[in-house]
């Protein structure tokens, strides 16, 4: 009898703190009054404009390039008024989107953000020094996120730690924030805790992403996470059989399409992806599992060594 009394407590004690937590993410999630986004590439600027078009915010856009910055906003304009085209919004909602994106190339500009969605390339050292850098800049009540398709959040949030390494007070607030891509279409959303990361900060991820409008799946910090842990496999496998013969370009795509329902084919993907993405993320797999089937393709390497990439680079498997 009393065991099952005090089963009942801690029950009751358990369901308190996930509703507390709940009540306390949604909060956090409606006071994110700044977001900042660190990349202007695709996936950086896809997430600036649905932030700025869904949630409402202004976004401080971070690159180190002017001219990326400039192509990021050109293609931003360009998503706006294709969206205007076809009366999916207005005119004056385009306008309004367009004005709350604000491009800075100094990382020092996001000294005001409530979260920040950090969307660089798949460098592990370039990711370690911007969040060593961030969790001196940022308040301290600020969420720092990373979009990281395959490094582990672990090792990104202790980077925060760099600059002095007693403090560990700042990892607690770095998650991932994964989002797929194209972002503006595509409504799924990965979100990943590493060892550090507070449920606070896990929930208040959770629930900002569906202020974005996206459908948030959790997963475990563990290589390639759900997505491309799932993935990958498949489009290394594609390439192989491409490699080796089992089928040409147009068949391997084709039975995919047209016997799955998917959008496009394997390669036609990888192509969308980058190459170089999909190798980078193979690599991550193969080394931190040790598990053979995950070992890239020969032909795969081969073409991110000749510099075909897909569809950014004009060849891969078709030409652009």
């Amino acid at each position: 009898m009393a065991a099952s009394i005090m089963s009942a407590r801690q029950a009751l004690r358990l369901t308190s703190r996930v509703r507390y937590f709940s009540s306390t993410a949604a909060r956090q999630a409606a006071e994110v009054k700044r977001l900042g986004v660190i990349g202007a590439g695709q996936m950086g600027l896809g997430i600036a404009l649905v932030a700025a078009q869904k949630a409402q915010v202004p976004v401080t856009l971070v690159d180190s390039s002017q001219a990326s910055l400039d192509k990021g906003l050109a293609f931003a304009e360009k998503l706006l008024a294709k969206d205007v085209s076809k009366q999916r919004i207005s005119q004056e909602q385009a306008d309004a989107a367009r004005a709350l994106l604000q491009p800075t190339t100094s990382i020092d500009d996001l000294s005001p953000v409530d979260f920040v969605i950090e969307a660089v390339p798949e460098i592990p050292e370039l990711k370690f020094d911007i969040f060593s850098k961030l969790a001196q800049i940022c308040p301290k009540h600020a969420i720092l996120a990373t979009n990281t398709s395959s490094i582990p959040i672990t090792r990104i949030a202790a980077a925060t730690a760099r600059a002095n390494p007693t403090d560990t007070s700042n990892s607690s607030r770095v998650v991932s924030t994964h989002f797929m891509n194209p972002v503006p279409v595509q409504k799924g959303v990965e979100i990943i805790s590493g060892l550090q990361t507070s449920p606070e900060t896990l929930d208040t991820a959770i629930e900002f992403c569906k202020r974005l409008g996206k459908i948030p799946s959790v997963s475990a910090d563990s290589p390639g996470f759900l997505a491309n842990r799932i993935l990958m496999p498949y489009i290394n496998e594609a390439i192989i059989c491409l490699e080796t013969g089992v089928g040409d370009r147009d068949s391997i795509d084709a039975i995919m399409k047209n016997g799955t329902n998917v959008p496009m084919g394997p390669l036609q993907l990888a192509d969308f992806i980058g190459l170089d993405t999909c190798l980078a993320i193979m690599k991550v797999l193969h080394t931190d599992t040790g598990d053979s089937k995950y070992r890239p393709s020969v032909l795969l390497r081969n073409m991110v060594d000749a510099g075909w990439l897909g569809k950014k680079s004009g060849k891969g498997f078709y030409d652009y």
